[in-house]
């Protein structure tokens, strides 16, 4: 029997002041004269970012907002895995496990959790609520002790299915998720049908390598197309973090201006923010997000998915199909835009597909509304 353990969470002065020592002694390099953002995190931009951190950002008020939800931790498979569970404020609520990637956090879900468990008060006519089950992935946030075993998509799908099933007690569910959680909710919907009721997505799933002289279809090289075209500027930090994932956690585990750098840059190209990051999304969320894996030194456990996936075959094996019922958004700064037909070779039961007018990679950070209408839109057309 699993234990399960209330949790709030509380970094201790000693920590909040070490880390303004160290933001107080940064320094930066320069940068090349050419164009902004080209060669990375813009380094005027940065100078902003850092003195919001060290003069602006409170992150005792980030800390109590996210201590505003109910949250626990319970020992899976060896990882002492942390979780949001908050219960739908409907006369029918729907078990949701909502999933965020990397390099996101539970902090993500803050504003769009409100939305899915009491939807009526957003505006939103839905049948039901959700009783939304938010965990840190392994070896991510408040899922990380040191030196704890390493997780890739497989196992961390078998650690959920045990938490809704054997800590939790739901034997059918609905998941929603985006980057990693839309990888492993892939895997859990292709393994596990018969308890996944509907699999929603903001990012697809999809196998990114064609063998060498197979005759593409349009729809395939048009996907390939696009990532031939990501690969040489936009998939850097998916090789470092993919072969090499100890060696850059040095460097960022020492250096909170570094880690900021890595991270935000992500939060320029992969938001629709015309240039300009906190257009998309504030400085206190963003530090919010940096903050905690800052606090947690999950940093270099967080690139394992990384390399474990380096090392294996997909994690739908070839030719294998996803039979729940999916519903996908494509927002118009996601990195990767396959079209309809290509996904449905392996999502075979699309019963909603929507193009969003603006958003990008981060969508409950983005976008929360308009994700959670879509949610909302899609779920009860299954007549839950």
């Amino acid at each position: 029997m699993n234990e399960i353990r209330p949790y709030k969470l509380s970094i201790n002065n000693n920590e909040i002041e070490d880390l303004k020592r160290r933001l107080n002694n940064t320094r930066l390099p320069d940068q090349a004269p050419i164009e902004a953002w080209k060669t990375g995190t813009d380094l005027e931009w940065f100078k902003k970012l850092l003195n919001y951190w060290k003069v602006n950002f409170d992150w005792k008020k980030s800390e109590s907002e996210l201590n505003h939800f109910p949250q626990f931790k319970t020992k899976i498979s060896d990882i002492d895995l942390h979780y949001i569970h908050c219960e739908g404020k409907a006369k029918k609520n729907i078990p949701l496990l909502l999933m965020h990637g990397w390099p996101g956090s539970i902090f993500e879900f803050l504003d769009i959790i409100p939305i899915l468990t009491n939807p009526i008060k957003y505006g939103i006519k839905s049948e039901f609520a959700f009783t939304v089950i938010a965990p840190s992935l392994p070896g991510f946030g408040l899922s990380f002790n040191a030196f704890q075993k390493r997780f890739g998509v497989e196992e961390i799908g078998e650690c959920f299915k045990h938490l809704m099933n054997n800590v939790l007690g739901y034997k059918s569910f609905c998941i929603q998720g985006g980057d990693w959680g839309a990888m492993i909710g892939t895997r859990m919907a292709y393994k596990y049908p018969d308890q996944v009721i509907g699999l929603h997505l903001n990012m697809l799933a999809l196998v990114r390598e064609y063998e060498p002289g197979k005759i593409l279809s349009p729809e395939e090289k048009d996907y390939i197309d696009q990532i031939k075209k990501w690969r040489p500027e936009g998939m850097g930090y998916q090789a470092i973090q993919g072969s090499r994932p100890q060696t850059l956690a040095y460097g960022l585990s020492d250096s909170p201006a570094g880690l900021a750098a890595w991270i935000c840059e992500k939060f320029y190209e992969w938001t629709d923010c015309k240039g300009i990051p906190e257009n998309s999304i504030s400085f206190d969320k963003m530090l919010a997000n940096i903050s905690l894996y800052w606090f947690s030194g999950a940093i270099g456990s967080s690139f394992w998915p990384y390399y474990a996936r380096n090392r294996r075959s997909w994690f739908v094996p070839l030719g294998e199909k996803v039979e729940v019922p999916t519903g996908y958004c494509e927002f118009p700064k996601e990195m990767l835009r396959p079209q309809r037909k290509l996904a449905g070779k392996t999502y075979v039961d699309i019963k909603r597909w929507t193009k969003m007018e603006q958003g990008g990679h981060f969508a409950a950070l983005e976008n929360p509304e308009a994700l959670s209408k879509e949610m909302f839109l899609f779920f009860n057309s299954l007549n839950l």
